[in-house]
Formats: C-alpha cells, sequence, structure tokens
C-alpha cells in the first residue's frame, strides 16, 4: 500500500503531518448500508483464504455486534479496537490475537457505537483510526501483514468512516431482494459525499480514494429475484464478483471457522461440498485479482 503523505487539520491553528509512504499492504473494508447480506461471513471466508494461501492478514472487527470477534470467541471488553477512538491519555494498548496460522484478529466492542457517538464534536472524528494506525504502526508490527480486512457494522456511521477513510478498497455484498439494488445506489452516493466533505484544504485533494467493488452475494439461479440482480448487474465493472448461495457458509459459522477450514477438518464435508469449495477458490481469486 502506496500511502502519500496526509495533513489533516487538527484546529483552526494546526496541520499534522501523516506520513505512511512505502507501506505496501492492503487495507480492505467490508462495508454495507443493509444488513443480512453476508458482510461477516465474507470477511472471515476471504480472511482465512488470504491465509491460507501465504498471506499474512489481520481481521478488525468494527462492528458493535461483535459477530467476526464471536466466531473467533475472543469477545472481552479491555484491549479491543474502541482503544483506537479514545483519548491517548485513557487509551489502552489494542491487543491482537492469533486465531489462525497467518491470521490474527483485533477483537471488537460491544458499545463501539456508544463510543461513536461521544466523537461528534471531534474535529478529527473520521480520521481517527488513522492517526491510531500512524501512531501504533510500529509497536504493534501493522506493517508486517499483507492484508488488513475490515468488518463494518452496517451503517455509514462516524465509525465505518473511519475505515473507509483509511482503507485501500472497499468490498460491499449486494443481495438479491427488494431493495438489494437500491442498496448499491445509497452506497455510491454516500461515499461520493464522504470523498467530498474529507480533503486536503490546500490541494483539494481527497483523503477518501478507496476504490468501491461489489459482490453479488447468496445467488439463487432459480429464483426470480437473483435472475433480475443478475440482469441488472451484467457488464459492471464495479461487481468483483458472484458467490452462489450455499448452507456451507451457515454451517461453518456456526461451527466458528471459515468454508476451507470445515472442509480441511471434516472429510465428510469435503466430500459433500468438493466442487463448491474448487469454485468458491476461483472466486475469491477473482476478488484478490481487484484488489491487488
Amino acid at each position: 500500500m502506496c500511502i502519500r503523505d496526509r495533513f489533516i487539520y487538527l484546529s483552526a491553528n494546526d496541520i499534522i503531518k501523516l506520513d505512511k509512504g512505502g507501506i505496501k499492504m492492503k487495507i480492505i473494508t467490508f462495508t454495507a448500508i443493509k444488513g443480512g447480506v453476508g458482510k461477516t461471513t465474507l470477511t472471515l471466508n476471504y480472511g482465512d483464504w488470504l491465509a491460507k494461501h501465504g498471506k499474512k492478514v489481520l481481521l478488525i472487527d468494527l462492528d458493535h455486534q461483535c459477530n467476526l470477534t464471536t466466531v473467533f470467541e475472543k469477545t472481552r471488553r479491555n484491549n479491543t479496537i474502541a482503544e483506537a477512538f479514545k483519548e491517548d491519555d485513557n487509551a489502552q494498548k489494542v491487543k491482537i490475537d492469533s486465531v489462525g496460522p497467518n491470521l490474527d484478529l483485533i477483537a471488537g466492542f460491544i458499545d463501539l457505537d456508544v463510543l461513536g457517538s461521544y466523537l461528534e464534536n471531534n474535529s478529527n472524528k473520521e480520521m481517527m483510526l488513522f492517526m491510531w494506525f500512524k501512531n501504533n504502526s510500529d509497536s504493534l508490527n501493522l506493517t508486517d501483514y499483507d492484508y488488513i480486512l475490515i468488518d463494518t457494522h452496517p451503517d455509514f456511521s462516524t465509525i465505518t468512516k473511519n475505515a473507509i477513510a483509511i482503507s485501500n478498497y472497499l468490498l460491499s455484498p449486494i443481495t438479491p431482494s427488494e431493495h438489494g439494488y437500491n442498496a448499491k445506489f445509497d452506497l455510491e452516493t454516500r461515499l461520493e459525499k464522504f470523498r467530498k466533505s474529507l480533503f486536503d484544504y490546500r490541494t483539494g485533494e481527497t483523503y477518501v480514494d478507496a476504490k468501491l467493488f461489489f459482490i453479488v452475494n447468496m445467488i439463487r439461479h432459480n429464483t426470480s429475484m437473483s435472475r433480475n440482480l443478475l440482469k441488472h448487474i451484467e457488464g459492471d465493472e464495479t461487481v468483483a464478483t458472484i458467490i452462489p448461495e450455499r448452507e456451507l457458509f451457515n454451517k461453518a459459522t456456526a461451527r466458528h471457522t471459515s468454508i476451507f477450514e470445515l472442509a480441511n477438518h471434516d472429510k465428510s464435508v469435503l466430500k459433500q461440498n468438493q466442487k463448491f469449495i474448487k469454485k468458491a477458490d476461483h472466486l475469491f481469486q477473482e476478488l484478490a485479482s481487484k484488489t491487488k
């Protein structure tokens, strides 16, 4: 990740320089306006897929529902990602948990939404994660990771904007539902407005330069809603990949693991789903080619 030097107005008179040049990692945020689209499941499975392909991956749970944290049984109230949004005097050190080979996690905080509401009067409320990253990248060895994947709450809140502001890529699942395709335009509109609101006052250049891609998720080819959604997105270059609905995703999540890890440890699962596991590997390869 090559991030240029950035200047942020901390107050009317103060400017701080954030230098992150030379960092080669990719920061990817999974985001959505509506819930129930498979965002956390995709974060988990893509993260594990990358790890199994030799990439060093850090997962960050920025959703106060803490579903990603719960999968790995790392729920706690201290040393979570919430510390990134506290004043230095009150902040504890964030703990990074190893949750698998090449796979680490920063746990979420169940009251992160409440903490986010306290940030509204902070002039740098949307860049706090950016500044935390800069201040802690050496002590936490954050630059050792090839990928950082951030799972967010289904909204466009201040906390979510922090993740968007620091990201190289945004991946947003859309599903075949009554308002599924409209959610795509909703997010695009909000993102464009955010880009225009957060910029360097001297150059006019936005700080929000993440590329947005959509994942068409939970497709069932025998339903009219799925067929209609596929028709709408035909030829859309912002669509990174199309993932069919499979009960295997739910089964793996219920057993606190990814579909790939479940197949590795349960021969009956692998036997029953070998064709789809191979297809899923190809689909995540498509995703990786978009975010390389």
